[in-house]
């Protein structure tokens, strides 16, 4: 055998090495992920009855069912005062009673924990599928791109109807950005739908045409 025969088998070995090292660190990093997102999971499930069971009293105090000044009372007080003000200011704010601040600070509390983990979730998710793609070379590398850039645009419609539904401001930092990216999109078909009320079905309509148009992409490339 040759010396080119060997250093080329030599060459081949050592690639292989790499990329099962590759495969393996990246195999190490999503099970360390997922295990992050146990953790959190058990801790927001820990955390949500902690505080509806301080909610509880402070609604029981707020509705006169309990002593003001019992141990408890003032436990329970100290714990959630930084967490319900905002909420509270909100439910004033909104002409609601603030005895049920409590009550709404729970809830806030349940969404923010299933943001977070549908948010760690869909990360761990996107590394995946990055790595996938990037091991199926570069037809893999523009599936990929494709899907992200329309994930944005899906995104941004998500964002603009919910800001409409709670009424933020769509000048606003964090929702602006949504109404920039869809507007293009929307205004076509606004133009195009009849007038429906108070509804406005162009978000829907123009996910619809997103999505065949990302399946075609998808097929053609």
């Amino acid at each position: 055998m040759g010396v080119n025969a060997l250093a080329t088998i030599t060459y081949v070995h050592a690639g292989r090495r790499r990329g099962a090292s590759v495969s393996f660190s990246v195999s190490t990093f999503l099970q360390t992920f997922d295990l992050v997102i146990d953790i959190l999971r058990t801790a927001f499930l820990a955390a949500a009855v902690g505080v509806a069971g301080l909610c509880m009293v402070e609604w029981a105090v707020r509705t006169r069912r309990m002593h003001p000044f019992s141990a408890l009372a003032r436990t329970s007080r100290r714990v959630l005062a930084p967490l319900m003000k905002p909420v509270e200011r909100r439910v004033l704010s909104a002409g609601g009673n603030p005895a049920s601040s409590p009550w709404w600070t729970l809830i806030a509390l349940v969404v923010v924990g299933i943001i977070v983990l549908q948010a760690m979730e869909f990360l761990r998710d996107q590394l995946a599928n990055a790595y996938t793609a990037f091991g199926a070379g570069p037809r893999g590398v523009m599936h990929m791109v494709v899907r992200w850039t329309f994930l944005v645009f899906y995104i941004a419609l998500l964002v603009r109807v919910i800001s409409s539904w709670v009424g933020a401001n769509q000048f606003r930092g964090f929702v602006r950005w949504a109404y920039v990216i869809t507007e293009p999109l929307l205004a076509p078909v606004r133009r195009i739908l009849p007038a429906m009320g108070m509804i406005d079905f162009s978000p829907l309509i123009a996910y619809f045409v997103l999505r065949v148009i990302e399946s075609l992409l998808l097929k053609w490339l």
